[in-house]
């Protein structure tokens, strides 16, 4: 993603709208990061595109299980037979 961050962006203007609190929240959190909005909303969207692309699951996913696997492995065994 950083490389399209260097390439010069075409914008176009679109109009849409959301829940008042996730707008709030992008406000936000483009304010605390120095970002202007559209550029913190691109980046969502981008977030958004890519985690809708790939088939694979997620870190925190595959995190929930391994610590899953972890604690309850003699379970799953025991539960396999």
């Amino acid at each position: 993603m950083m490389e399209m961050a260097m390439t010069p962006a075409i914008r176009e203007k679109f109009s849409s709208q959301a829940a008042p609190d996730v707008l709030a929240a992008l406000r936000q959190i483009a304010e605390s990061q120095g970002r202007q909005f559209q550029a913190v909303l691109d980046d969502a969207l981008r977030d958004y595109i890519d985690r809708q692309q790939k088939e694979r699951p997620r870190r925190h996913v595959m995190a929930s299980f391994a610590s899953s696997l972890d604690e309850f492995d003699n379970l799953y065994r025991e539960l396999a037979k």
